[in-house]
């Protein structure tokens, strides 16, 4: 089979988005089919590179890292429909998903798109939310996702949003998959002493630790106001940031308000390849964020075998089991309470530590892959037999004329 992923973000840029085409493309490509991905040049020039084609772009202000496409740059356009891909799969809703409905068009060929971003949680970046109101982003969904085949929704909850919008194309959910083996790599005594040592870590202090992108909506801040009801329990306690974006100053002020500065670290922007010693070092992962999709960050920590205690959203349904393999949080005083309950019980936490492992396995890549595939082939198969009808159709209006 032939696929074209398309996407407005993609390596160097480190995100969710991008994670999941790269772990996409490399299962479909180890599993035989030709596969090339179409996205906009992080430096504005364009290019290609291997399967990857980079199309002239230009940066807009509206958030940070965000560029559309170029105008009347469509060289390699026209090239990617020589090569007749047999299904387009784009990831963003900007300049690539009407480059993918105009490919799909042309050539005929079904056009899926995997909703990943609630934009209604992000709407604060354009002009302080004075610009688009959550009513007016439904309304742009709806009418994006009614012009294409089908869509995948990581979870129920972002598929019960996108309904309620009133998208009315089939909506499949498949839960994005990570490579687990990445995370599931041992960090050796060396290692985390180099890390320890680099962020001034004591042997006897306690980690706990949120993974992600720096953004206000990750709601990190209700994290460090929750921090010093832990410092009661254990001075020793260090919370690690680890990760950058566009709120890290704001966090760094925060903590300096608190008089917290003692007990919390800012990595900075860590090499993805890096990140799982992190998971390792850390006893607990805590998120307080409900604008995830999904949160490939949860798997992540669940594949590291480090328990999570996170903030209770519909996207963790299924994935944080209570007291199996994390805790969730309604109340904030519940916070305390399993980041304590956690760190007291050895047993609890080597229990909690086996169970996230055998939890994480449900979200590989291989998994993810196949399922996608599932989908391609299903729509593949709708457009050949839509094909059939409509050719069935027509064929008497023309022997009328």
């Amino acid at each position: 089979m032939k696929i074209l992923i398309t996407t407005d973000t993609y390596s160097p840029m480190i995100n969710g988005v991008v994670t999941s085409v790269n772990n996409l493309y490399k299962e479909l490509k180890h599993k035989g089919h030709k596969v090339k991905i179409l996205t906009l040049s992080h430096t504005g020039d364009e290019k290609v590179d291997g399967d990857v084609y980079y199309l002239k772009s230009i940066r807009i202000g509206v958030y940070p890292d965000a560029r559309i496409k170029v105008p009347l740059y469509n060289k390699l356009i026209k090239e990617v429909i020589k090569w007749k891909p047999d299904v387009i799969h784009s990831q963003t809703e900007f300049s690539m998903m009407l480059e993918s409905k105009y490919i799909s068009n042309k050539l005929n060929v079904p056009h899926i798109h995997t909703y990943h971003t609630m934009y209604e949680n992000y709407l604060d970046y354009l002009l302080g939310g004075k610009l688009i109101n959550k009513k007016i982003s439904a309304k742009i969904t709806k009418i994006l996702l009614n012009n294409l085949d089908s869509v995948i929704a990581p979870t129920e909850k972002t598929k019960n949003t996108l309904l309620s919008y009133g998208v009315n194309k089939p909506v499949y959910v498949v839960p994005t998959g990570i490579d687990l083996s990445r995370f599931q790599q041992k960090i050796s005594l060396e290692q985390k002493q180099e890390i320890m040592s680099k962020l001034q870590i004591n042997q006897d202090d306690r980690i706990i630790a949120y993974v992600g992108r720096i953004a206000e909506e990750k709601n990190i801040s209700e994290i460090l106001t929750l921090l010093p009801y832990v410092i009661k329990e254990f001075k020793n306690i260090k919370l690690l940031i680890v990760g950058g974006g566009p709120y890290l100053n704001n966090l760094k002020n925060q903590v300096k308000k608190q008089n917290i500065k003692d007990n919390v670290i800012f990595t900075g922007m860590i090499n993805s390849e890096e990140v799982y010693k992190y998971y390792k070092m850390a006893e607990i992962f805590v998120t307080a964020s409900t604008s995830e999709t999904q949160g490939l960050t949860y798997i992540e920590a669940l594949s590291s075998g480090c328990p999570v205690v996170c903030k209770y959203d519909p996207c963790i349904d299924g994935v944080i089991e209570q007291g199996k393999n994390g805790f969730s949080y309604k109340e904030k005083c519940e916070f305390t309470y399993y980041i304590n309950k956690i760190l007291r019980d050895s047993y609890l936490r080597d229990k909690i530590r086996k169970e996230a492992i055998i939890k994480a396995n449900e979200y590989s890549s291989n998994m993810f892959a196949n399922k996608v595939l599932d989908k391609y082939s299903r729509i593949i198969y709708d457009n050949k037999e839509e094909s059939i009808v409509l050719g069935k159709l027509t064929k008497p209006e023309a022997r009328k004329r």
